[in-house]
């Protein structure tokens, strides 16, 4: 698939994930994501990688990888396997 419809399809995604965002008592966290953490908690889910995040979402790699660090925290999990699969949990992908 062509990296522009990738990014395509994975925005709209995203942004039909932030109608309605994940607060504490629809999702049980103990922080409430933000609309950037939800759209990467997506992209992890799909397996994308920090650069491939950084690509898609037009951010540095580096800040990808923040995001990710601070999703993993709030979903109190350790790996991003363990991240894509409580998102899953909860309804968040």
């Amino acid at each position: 698939m062509p990296l522009d419809e990738l990014v395509e399809r994975e925005v709209a995604r995203a942004a039909a994930a932030n109608a309605e965002p994940a607060t504490k008592a629809q999702s049980g966290l103990p922080n409430e994501l933000t609309a950037r953490e939800l759209e990467v908690v997506h992209l992890m889910h799909a397996g994308r990688s920090n650069r491939e995040i950084g690509e898609i979402l037009f951010i540095s790699e580096r800040t990808a990888q923040s995001h990710v660090q601070h999703i993993l925290d709030k979903l109190g999990v350790n790996t991003r396997t363990a991240a894509a699969t409580r998102a899953a949990e909860l309804g968040l992908v």
